[in-house]
Protein backbone atom coordinates (compact mmCIF):
# COMPACT_ATOMS: atom_id res chain seq x y z
CA UNK A 1 0.00 0.00 0.00
CA UNK A 2 3.04 2.56 0.97
CA UNK A 3 4.73 1.65 -2.78
CA UNK A 4 1.05 2.32 -4.22
CA UNK A 5 0.87 6.07 -2.54
CA UNK A 6 4.20 6.65 -3.25
CA UNK A 7 3.64 5.10 -7.10
CA UNK A 8 0.41 7.85 -7.04
CA UNK A 9 2.29 10.56 -5.80
CA UNK A 10 5.40 10.31 -7.86
CA UNK A 11 2.94 10.14 -11.21
CA UNK A 12 0.34 13.11 -9.86
CA UNK A 13 2.61 15.76 -8.66
CA UNK A 14 1.33 18.23 -9.45
CA UNK A 15 -1.97 17.46 -7.60
CA UNK A 16 0.25 16.84 -4.40
CA UNK A 17 2.37 19.82 -4.28
CA UNK A 18 -0.61 21.77 -4.96
CA UNK A 19 -2.76 20.03 -1.72
CA UNK A 20 0.50 20.27 0.19
CA UNK A 21 0.79 23.98 -0.46
CA UNK A 22 -2.86 24.66 0.54
CA UNK A 23 -2.43 22.77 3.42
CA UNK A 24 0.53 24.52 4.57
CA UNK A 25 -1.24 27.83 3.93
CA UNK A 26 -4.00 26.65 6.38
CA UNK A 27 -1.52 25.84 8.69
CA UNK A 28 0.04 29.06 8.26
CA UNK A 29 -3.72 30.72 9.02
CA UNK A 30 -4.36 28.48 12.27
CA UNK A 31 -0.65 29.25 13.57
CA UNK A 32 -1.30 32.77 13.35
CA UNK A 33 -4.78 32.68 15.62
CA UNK A 34 -4.06 29.27 18.03
CA UNK A 35 -4.01 30.76 21.82
CA UNK A 36 -0.49 31.52 22.76
CA UNK A 37 1.78 31.60 25.88
CA UNK A 38 4.61 31.47 28.16
CA UNK A 39 3.07 27.56 29.98
CA UNK A 40 0.48 25.32 29.64
CA UNK A 41 -2.00 26.03 32.18
CA UNK A 42 -1.96 23.23 35.25
CA UNK A 43 -5.01 24.89 37.05
CA UNK A 44 -7.69 22.76 37.90
CA UNK A 45 -11.11 23.05 36.87
CA UNK A 46 -12.44 24.98 39.89
CA UNK A 47 -15.06 27.17 40.92
CA UNK A 48 -14.59 29.74 43.98
CA UNK A 49 -17.40 30.81 45.72
CA UNK A 50 -16.45 33.77 48.23
CA UNK A 51 -18.42 34.51 51.12
CA UNK A 52 -18.30 38.31 53.34
CA UNK A 53 -19.65 38.16 56.78
CA UNK A 54 -17.71 40.70 59.25
CA UNK A 55 -17.39 37.43 61.99
CA UNK A 56 -14.39 35.81 63.58
CA UNK A 57 -12.75 32.36 61.62
CA UNK A 58 -14.69 29.90 63.76
CA UNK A 59 -18.60 31.36 63.46
CA UNK A 60 -17.51 31.80 59.74
CA UNK A 61 -16.64 28.21 59.62
CA UNK A 62 -19.54 26.80 61.30
CA UNK A 63 -22.73 29.45 59.75
CA UNK A 64 -21.20 29.92 56.60
CA UNK A 65 -17.96 27.68 55.03
CA UNK A 66 -19.31 24.58 56.49
CA UNK A 67 -22.90 24.61 54.96
CA UNK A 68 -21.51 25.39 51.41
CA UNK A 69 -19.04 23.13 51.56
CA UNK A 70 -22.20 20.22 52.39
CA UNK A 71 -24.05 21.21 49.67
CA UNK A 72 -20.88 21.30 47.01
CA UNK A 73 -19.94 17.77 47.92
CA UNK A 74 -23.26 16.72 45.65
CA UNK A 75 -22.58 18.16 42.78
CA UNK A 76 -21.66 16.17 39.69
CA UNK A 77 -18.54 15.62 38.35
CA UNK A 78 -16.86 17.51 41.63
CA UNK A 79 -13.48 15.42 42.50
CA UNK A 80 -12.47 17.44 46.04
CA UNK A 81 -14.58 20.59 47.69
CA UNK A 82 -11.89 22.79 50.27
CA UNK A 83 -13.06 25.60 52.37
CA UNK A 84 -11.02 28.19 53.61
CA UNK A 85 -12.48 30.49 57.02
CA UNK A 86 -10.74 33.87 57.17
CA UNK A 87 -11.62 36.75 59.51
CA UNK A 88 -14.30 38.51 57.19
CA UNK A 89 -13.69 36.14 54.53
CA UNK A 90 -14.95 32.57 53.08
CA UNK A 91 -13.30 30.40 50.34
CA UNK A 92 -14.48 27.61 48.91
CA UNK A 93 -13.03 25.79 45.93
CA UNK A 94 -15.15 23.46 43.96
CA UNK A 95 -12.91 21.24 42.08
CA UNK A 96 -14.22 18.83 39.29
CA UNK A 97 -12.81 16.24 37.17
CA UNK A 98 -10.45 16.64 34.36
CA UNK A 99 -12.31 18.31 30.82
CA UNK A 100 -15.42 19.27 32.84
CA UNK A 101 -16.28 22.56 31.10
CA UNK A 102 -15.99 25.56 33.24
CA UNK A 103 -19.63 27.46 32.38
CA UNK A 104 -21.40 24.30 33.25
CA UNK A 105 -19.66 23.61 36.61
CA UNK A 106 -20.61 26.91 36.99
CA UNK A 107 -24.11 26.31 36.13
CA UNK A 108 -23.94 23.29 38.72
CA UNK A 109 -22.29 25.22 41.64
CA UNK A 110 -24.91 27.99 40.95
CA UNK A 111 -28.09 25.97 41.60
CA UNK A 112 -26.61 24.19 44.69
CA UNK A 113 -25.68 27.26 45.93
CA UNK A 114 -28.98 28.96 45.13
CA UNK A 115 -30.31 26.51 47.92
CA UNK A 116 -28.17 27.09 50.36
CA UNK A 117 -28.36 30.99 50.43
CA UNK A 118 -31.75 30.98 52.19
CA UNK A 119 -30.17 29.08 55.56
CA UNK A 120 -26.97 31.66 55.39
CA UNK A 121 -26.71 34.44 58.48
CA UNK A 122 -28.77 37.39 57.20
CA UNK A 123 -25.90 40.04 56.26
CA UNK A 124 -23.75 37.69 54.96
CA UNK A 125 -22.64 38.33 50.77
CA UNK A 126 -21.90 35.15 48.73
CA UNK A 127 -20.63 35.29 45.17
CA UNK A 128 -18.89 33.33 42.49
CA UNK A 129 -15.20 34.08 41.54
CA UNK A 130 -14.21 35.40 38.20
CA UNK A 131 -14.42 32.83 35.07
CA UNK A 132 -10.45 32.40 35.45
CA UNK A 133 -7.52 29.92 36.51
CA UNK A 134 -4.45 30.46 38.07
CA UNK A 135 -2.64 31.40 35.10
CA UNK A 136 -5.33 34.28 34.39
CA UNK A 137 -2.73 37.15 36.25
CA UNK A 138 -1.47 38.42 32.91
CA UNK A 139 -1.00 42.07 33.90
CA UNK A 140 -0.58 44.47 36.55
CA UNK A 141 -0.42 48.48 36.34
CA UNK A 142 -0.04 51.05 38.80
CA UNK A 143 -1.99 54.17 39.56
CA UNK A 144 0.99 56.67 40.27
CA UNK A 145 0.62 61.44 40.57
CA UNK A 146 4.13 62.60 40.99
CA UNK A 147 2.76 66.06 40.88
CA UNK A 148 1.01 65.41 44.26
CA UNK A 149 -2.46 66.87 43.34
CA UNK A 150 -3.71 64.20 43.87
CA UNK A 151 -4.18 61.57 46.98
CA UNK A 152 -4.03 57.78 47.38
CA UNK A 153 -7.89 58.37 47.75
CA UNK A 154 -8.23 59.96 44.79
CA UNK A 155 -6.37 57.60 42.77
CA UNK A 156 -8.00 54.77 44.08
CA UNK A 157 -11.54 56.34 43.52
CA UNK A 158 -10.16 56.56 39.87
CA UNK A 159 -9.75 53.26 39.57
CA UNK A 160 -12.56 51.65 41.00
CA UNK A 161 -14.94 54.51 38.95
CA UNK A 162 -12.97 54.80 35.65
CA UNK A 163 -10.41 52.77 34.54
CA UNK A 164 -11.55 48.99 36.20
CA UNK A 165 -14.70 49.33 34.56
CA UNK A 166 -13.37 50.64 31.54
CA UNK A 167 -11.04 47.31 30.96
CA UNK A 168 -13.52 44.76 32.72
CA UNK A 169 -15.16 45.58 29.06
CA UNK A 170 -12.21 44.58 27.19
CA UNK A 171 -13.08 40.91 25.18
CA UNK A 172 -11.14 38.58 26.88
CA UNK A 173 -10.88 39.62 30.86
CA UNK A 174 -12.52 38.09 33.57
CA UNK A 175 -12.06 40.91 36.39
CA UNK A 176 -9.92 43.17 37.37
CA UNK A 177 -8.73 43.30 40.80
CA UNK A 178 -8.10 47.02 42.93
CA UNK A 179 -5.79 47.56 45.41
CA UNK A 180 -3.96 49.80 47.48
CA UNK A 181 -4.72 53.12 48.13
CA UNK A 182 -7.55 54.65 50.33
CA UNK A 183 -11.64 53.23 49.60
CA UNK A 184 -13.77 56.94 50.81
CA UNK A 185 -16.58 56.20 52.83
CA UNK A 186 -18.74 58.30 55.70
CA UNK A 187 -17.89 57.36 59.31
CA UNK A 188 -20.11 58.09 62.31
CA UNK A 189 -18.12 57.64 65.10
CA UNK A 190 -20.14 58.37 68.29
CA UNK A 191 -19.77 59.03 71.66
CA UNK A 192 -20.33 56.54 74.17
CA UNK A 193 -21.10 58.86 77.27
CA UNK A 194 -23.76 60.86 74.48
CA UNK A 195 -25.03 57.53 74.09
CA UNK A 196 -25.82 57.29 77.40
CA UNK A 197 -26.97 60.02 78.14
CA UNK A 198 -29.66 59.63 75.66
CA UNK A 199 -30.48 56.56 76.63
CA UNK A 200 -29.97 55.26 72.79
CA UNK A 201 -28.37 52.07 71.69
CA UNK A 202 -25.65 51.66 69.12
CA UNK A 203 -28.00 49.60 66.70
CA UNK A 204 -30.51 52.14 67.00
CA UNK A 205 -27.76 54.28 65.45
CA UNK A 206 -26.60 51.77 62.72
CA UNK A 207 -30.43 51.49 61.64
CA UNK A 208 -31.29 54.67 61.74
CA UNK A 209 -28.43 55.70 59.44
CA UNK A 210 -29.38 52.51 56.84
CA UNK A 211 -32.91 53.19 56.60
CA UNK A 212 -32.77 57.14 56.26
CA UNK A 213 -30.15 56.10 53.11
CA UNK A 214 -33.11 55.08 50.54
CA UNK A 215 -34.90 55.99 47.80
CA UNK A 216 -39.06 55.69 48.84
CA UNK A 217 -41.68 55.04 45.55
CA UNK A 218 -45.00 56.08 46.27
CA UNK A 219 -46.57 54.99 43.38
CA UNK A 220 -48.24 57.64 41.32
CA UNK A 221 -51.23 60.55 41.08
CA UNK A 222 -53.28 61.61 38.86
CA UNK A 223 -54.44 65.67 38.43
CA UNK A 224 -56.23 67.53 35.59
CA UNK A 225 -55.58 64.38 32.93
CA UNK A 226 -51.78 63.94 33.75
CA UNK A 227 -50.17 61.57 35.99
CA UNK A 228 -47.24 62.50 38.34
CA UNK A 229 -45.02 59.58 39.48
CA UNK A 230 -44.10 60.31 43.61
CA UNK A 231 -40.96 59.33 44.79
CA UNK A 232 -39.00 59.80 47.86
CA UNK A 233 -35.26 61.24 47.69
CA UNK A 234 -33.26 59.67 50.08
CA UNK A 235 -29.99 59.10 49.81
CA UNK A 236 -27.24 60.79 51.25
CA UNK A 237 -25.26 63.58 49.59
CA UNK A 238 -23.26 64.99 51.67
CA UNK A 239 -21.94 64.49 55.46
CA UNK A 240 -24.87 67.19 56.80
CA UNK A 241 -27.19 64.80 55.33
CA UNK A 242 -25.77 62.18 57.72
CA UNK A 243 -25.43 64.40 60.39
CA UNK A 244 -28.87 65.31 60.75
CA UNK A 245 -30.60 62.21 60.92
CA UNK A 246 -32.69 61.51 63.32
CA UNK A 247 -32.05 59.19 66.20
CA UNK A 248 -35.07 59.53 68.48
CA UNK A 249 -37.59 62.17 69.39
CA UNK A 250 -37.31 62.99 73.37
CA UNK A 251 -40.31 63.87 75.78
CA UNK A 252 -41.03 67.38 74.92
CA UNK A 253 -40.76 66.64 71.18
CA UNK A 254 -36.87 67.72 70.42
CA UNK A 255 -35.79 65.58 68.04
CA UNK A 256 -32.25 63.70 68.88
CA UNK A 257 -29.64 63.54 65.93
CA UNK A 258 -26.56 61.50 64.67
CA UNK A 259 -24.42 64.80 65.41
CA UNK A 260 -25.83 65.25 69.01
CA UNK A 261 -24.23 61.48 69.75
CA UNK A 262 -21.25 61.85 67.54
CA UNK A 263 -19.36 63.48 64.08
CA UNK A 264 -19.44 62.42 61.09
CA UNK A 265 -16.48 62.83 58.72
CA UNK A 266 -15.27 61.31 55.66
CA UNK A 267 -11.91 58.88 55.66
CA UNK A 268 -10.38 55.73 54.56
CA UNK A 269 -11.71 52.31 54.73
CA UNK A 270 -9.97 49.49 56.69
CA UNK A 271 -6.89 48.63 55.01
CA UNK A 272 -5.32 45.05 55.33
CA UNK A 273 -2.60 45.90 53.07
CA UNK A 274 -0.49 48.54 50.40
CA UNK A 275 0.54 48.51 47.27
CA UNK A 276 4.11 50.09 46.91
CA UNK A 277 6.22 50.71 43.66
CA UNK A 278 9.68 50.37 43.41
CA UNK A 279 10.10 50.90 46.94
CA UNK A 280 9.38 54.85 46.08
CA UNK A 281 5.75 55.29 48.23
CA UNK A 282 2.21 53.82 47.81
CA UNK A 283 0.07 53.90 45.06
CA UNK A 284 -3.32 52.60 43.79
CA UNK A 285 -3.30 49.79 41.37
CA UNK A 286 -5.13 46.90 39.44
CA UNK A 287 -4.59 43.29 38.29
CA UNK A 288 -6.13 42.12 34.90
CA UNK A 289 -7.72 38.51 34.88
CA UNK A 290 -7.87 36.62 31.75
CA UNK A 291 -10.77 34.40 31.22
CA UNK A 292 -10.32 30.98 30.97
CA UNK A 293 -9.38 29.39 27.95
CA UNK A 294 -8.79 33.10 26.23
CA UNK A 295 -5.89 33.89 23.90
CA UNK A 296 -3.22 35.48 26.46
CA UNK A 297 -1.47 37.66 24.21
CA UNK A 298 -4.41 38.94 22.28
CA UNK A 299 -5.81 39.86 25.69
CA UNK A 300 -3.01 41.77 26.77
CA UNK A 301 -2.97 43.40 23.54
CA UNK A 302 -6.43 44.73 23.69
CA UNK A 303 -5.75 45.63 27.46
CA UNK A 304 -2.75 48.29 26.32
CA UNK A 305 -4.84 50.02 23.16
CA UNK A 306 -7.52 50.40 26.37
CA UNK A 307 -5.30 51.89 28.31
CA UNK A 308 -3.50 54.00 26.04
CA UNK A 309 -7.18 55.36 25.57
CA UNK A 310 -7.67 56.01 29.19
CA UNK A 311 -4.37 57.94 30.12
CA UNK A 312 -5.68 60.66 27.33
CA UNK A 313 -8.95 61.14 29.94
CA UNK A 314 -6.90 60.75 32.86
CA UNK A 315 -6.37 63.82 35.31
CA UNK A 316 -3.20 65.84 34.66
CA UNK A 317 -0.47 64.69 36.60
CA UNK A 318 -1.98 60.96 36.71
CA UNK A 319 0.21 58.63 34.57
CA UNK A 320 -0.74 54.45 34.35
CA UNK A 321 2.76 52.26 34.54
CA UNK A 322 3.04 48.66 33.65
CA UNK A 323 4.72 46.57 36.34
CA UNK A 324 3.81 43.11 35.17
CA UNK A 325 3.31 42.16 31.63
CA UNK A 326 3.09 38.56 30.30
CA UNK A 327 3.52 39.01 27.03
CA UNK A 328 7.07 40.06 27.39
CA UNK A 329 7.74 36.48 28.96
CA UNK A 330 5.44 35.08 25.70
CA UNK A 331 6.86 36.67 23.07
CA UNK A 332 10.70 35.78 24.54
CA UNK A 333 9.51 32.57 24.93
CA UNK A 334 8.12 31.79 21.19
CA UNK A 335 10.86 33.79 20.07
CA UNK A 336 13.30 31.78 21.50
CA UNK A 337 11.72 28.25 19.71
CA UNK A 338 11.14 29.78 16.44
CA UNK A 339 15.16 30.70 16.87
CA UNK A 340 15.49 26.81 17.32
CA UNK A 341 13.16 25.54 14.91
CA UNK A 342 14.98 27.58 11.99
CA UNK A 343 18.39 26.94 13.73
CA UNK A 344 17.59 22.81 12.92
CA UNK A 345 16.83 23.70 9.29
CA UNK A 346 19.95 25.48 9.25
CA UNK A 347 21.83 22.17 10.51
CA UNK A 348 20.15 19.30 8.58
CA UNK A 349 21.13 21.38 4.61
CA UNK A 350 24.56 22.26 6.06
CA UNK A 351 24.90 18.44 6.91
CA UNK A 352 23.17 17.47 3.87
CA UNK A 353 25.35 20.26 1.29
CA UNK A 354 28.55 18.76 3.43
CA UNK A 355 27.80 14.84 3.29
CA UNK A 356 26.29 14.92 -0.24
CA UNK A 357 27.75 17.85 -2.07
CA UNK A 358 24.45 18.06 -3.57
CA UNK A 359 22.37 21.53 -3.42
CA UNK A 360 19.20 20.31 -4.93
CA UNK A 361 18.65 17.20 -2.66
CA UNK A 362 19.11 20.27 0.49
CA UNK A 363 16.32 21.98 -0.87
CA UNK A 364 13.90 18.37 -0.23
CA UNK A 365 14.26 19.03 3.31
CA UNK A 366 14.09 22.64 3.68
CA UNK A 367 10.23 22.47 2.08
CA UNK A 368 9.33 19.27 3.35
CA UNK A 369 9.75 19.56 7.06
CA UNK A 370 8.74 23.54 7.46
CA UNK A 371 5.21 22.07 5.58
CA UNK A 372 4.74 19.44 8.40
CA UNK A 373 5.00 22.07 11.12
CA UNK A 374 3.20 24.10 9.70
CA UNK A 375 0.45 21.28 8.77
CA UNK A 376 0.87 20.10 12.83
CA UNK A 377 -1.16 23.48 14.02
CA UNK A 378 -4.26 22.43 12.33
CA UNK A 379 -5.03 19.91 14.74
CA UNK A 380 -3.34 21.92 17.26
CA UNK A 381 -6.07 24.64 17.10
CA UNK A 382 -9.06 21.56 16.65
CA UNK A 383 -7.89 20.63 19.63
CA UNK A 384 -7.42 23.16 21.68
CA UNK A 385 -3.60 23.54 21.97
CA UNK A 386 -2.08 26.33 23.17
CA UNK A 387 1.14 27.50 21.67
CA UNK A 388 3.48 27.37 24.77
CA UNK A 389 7.11 25.63 25.39
CA UNK A 390 5.88 22.60 26.15
CA UNK A 391 3.87 22.15 23.01
CA UNK A 392 6.64 24.27 20.92
CA UNK A 393 9.20 22.20 22.21
CA UNK A 394 7.45 18.82 21.22
CA UNK A 395 7.72 19.92 17.71
CA UNK A 396 11.25 20.88 17.83
CA UNK A 397 11.71 17.50 18.92
CA UNK A 398 10.09 16.10 16.66
CA UNK A 399 12.12 17.58 13.91
CA UNK A 400 15.29 15.84 15.31
CA UNK A 401 13.30 12.67 14.38
CA UNK A 402 12.02 13.92 11.04
CA UNK A 403 15.66 15.24 9.97
CA UNK A 404 16.90 11.67 10.08
CA UNK A 405 14.35 10.16 7.74
CA UNK A 406 14.81 13.07 5.65
CA UNK A 407 18.66 12.16 5.42
CA UNK A 408 18.26 8.25 4.79
CA UNK A 409 15.66 8.80 2.04
CA UNK A 410 18.43 12.08 0.33
CA UNK A 411 21.05 9.39 0.73
CA UNK A 412 19.44 6.68 -0.77
CA UNK A 413 18.18 8.49 -3.91
CA UNK A 414 21.87 9.94 -4.48
CA UNK A 415 23.05 6.72 -4.73
CA UNK A 416 20.35 5.63 -6.91
CA UNK A 417 20.94 8.44 -9.28
CA UNK A 418 25.15 8.13 -8.79
CA UNK A 419 24.85 4.24 -9.86
CA UNK A 420 22.34 5.15 -12.99
CA UNK A 421 25.02 7.23 -13.84
CA UNK A 422 27.66 4.82 -13.52
CA UNK A 423 25.70 1.93 -15.92
CA UNK A 424 24.93 4.56 -18.41
CA UNK A 425 21.95 6.16 -17.43
CA UNK A 426 19.54 2.79 -18.75
CA UNK A 427 15.57 3.68 -18.44
CA UNK A 428 14.26 6.72 -16.88
CA UNK A 429 15.42 8.78 -14.23
CA UNK A 430 11.99 9.04 -12.68
CA UNK A 431 12.06 5.46 -12.55
CA UNK A 432 15.25 5.22 -10.59
CA UNK A 433 14.44 7.88 -8.15
CA UNK A 434 10.77 6.27 -7.51
CA UNK A 435 12.05 3.05 -7.09
CA UNK A 436 14.90 4.71 -4.59
CA UNK A 437 12.23 6.25 -2.64
CA UNK A 438 10.03 2.50 -2.56
CA UNK A 439 12.97 1.32 -0.91
CA UNK A 440 13.53 3.19 2.02
CA UNK A 441 9.98 5.41 2.11
CA UNK A 442 8.13 2.84 3.51
CA UNK A 443 10.52 2.06 6.39
CA UNK A 444 11.17 5.80 6.94
CA UNK A 445 7.00 5.69 7.05
CA UNK A 446 7.06 3.10 9.74
CA UNK A 447 9.98 4.36 12.05
CA UNK A 448 8.59 8.00 12.55
CA UNK A 449 5.55 6.19 13.61
CA UNK A 450 7.01 3.65 15.91
CA UNK A 451 8.89 7.19 17.42
CA UNK A 452 5.69 8.31 17.66
CA UNK A 453 4.15 5.28 19.37
CA UNK A 454 6.71 5.42 21.72
CA UNK A 455 5.30 8.85 23.48
CA UNK A 456 1.60 7.46 23.28
CA UNK A 457 2.10 6.36 27.09
CA UNK A 458 2.42 9.75 27.92
CA UNK A 459 -1.02 10.93 27.13
CA UNK A 460 -2.39 8.66 29.71
CA UNK A 461 -0.60 11.16 32.19
CA UNK A 462 -3.75 12.73 34.50
CA UNK A 463 -3.77 15.96 36.61
CA UNK A 464 -1.10 18.70 36.67
CA UNK A 465 1.56 15.98 35.23
CA UNK A 466 -0.66 15.00 32.22
CA UNK A 467 -1.51 18.76 31.21
CA UNK A 468 2.28 19.48 31.62
CA UNK A 469 3.34 17.20 29.54
CA UNK A 470 0.40 16.18 26.88
CA UNK A 471 0.81 19.15 25.29
CA UNK A 472 4.53 17.98 24.37
CA UNK A 473 3.53 14.63 23.50
CA UNK A 474 0.47 15.66 21.27
CA UNK A 475 2.77 18.16 19.48
CA UNK A 476 5.80 15.82 18.95
CA UNK A 477 3.24 13.14 17.66
CA UNK A 478 1.16 14.94 15.22
CA UNK A 479 4.42 16.35 13.64
CA UNK A 480 5.76 12.53 13.24
CA UNK A 481 1.75 11.98 11.65
CA UNK A 482 2.27 15.01 9.47
CA UNK A 483 5.70 14.38 8.49
CA UNK A 484 5.38 9.91 7.52
CA UNK A 485 2.42 11.10 5.64
CA UNK A 486 4.85 13.88 3.63
CA UNK A 487 7.54 11.29 3.26
CA UNK A 488 5.34 9.24 1.23
CA UNK A 489 3.43 11.84 -0.64
CA UNK A 490 4.87 15.17 -0.70
CA UNK A 491 8.72 13.88 -0.74
CA UNK A 492 8.29 11.46 -3.42
CA UNK A 493 7.02 14.77 -5.79
CA UNK A 494 9.75 17.52 -4.91
CA UNK A 495 12.18 14.79 -5.35
CA UNK A 496 11.27 14.53 -9.12
CA UNK A 497 11.52 17.67 -9.50
CA UNK A 498 14.84 18.78 -7.96
CA UNK A 499 17.30 16.14 -7.25
CA UNK A 500 17.43 15.18 -10.96
CA UNK A 501 19.00 18.15 -12.50
CA UNK A 502 21.75 19.28 -14.60
CA UNK A 503 24.77 17.45 -12.80
CA UNK A 504 23.78 13.75 -13.39
CA UNK A 505 22.92 14.26 -17.06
Amino acid sequence: MINSIIEFSARNRGLVVLIAAALAALGWQAMQTVPLDAIPDLSDTQVIIVSRWDRSPDILEDQVTYPIVAAMLGAPKVRTVRGFSDFGSSFVYVIFEDGTDIYWARSRVLELLSSVLPRLPQGVQTELGPDATGLGWVFQYALVDRTGKHSLADLRSLQDWTVRYALKSVPGVADVASLGGFVRQYQVQVDPQRLRAYEIPLERVVEAVRRSNADTGGRLIEMAGAEYMIRGRGYARSKQDLENVVLKVSANGVPVRVSDVGRVTLGPDLRRGVADLNGEGEVAAGIVIMRDGENALRVIERVKRRLEDLKRALPAGVEIITTYDRSELILRSIGTLKRALVEELAVVSLVILIFLWHFPSAIIPIITIPIAVLITFLPMKAMGITANIMSLGGIAIAIGAMVDAAIVVVEQTHKKLEQWEREGRPGEARDVIISAVKEVGGPSFYALLVIAVSFLPVLALEAQEGRLFKPLAWTKNLSMLAAALLAITLDPAVRLLFTHLREFR
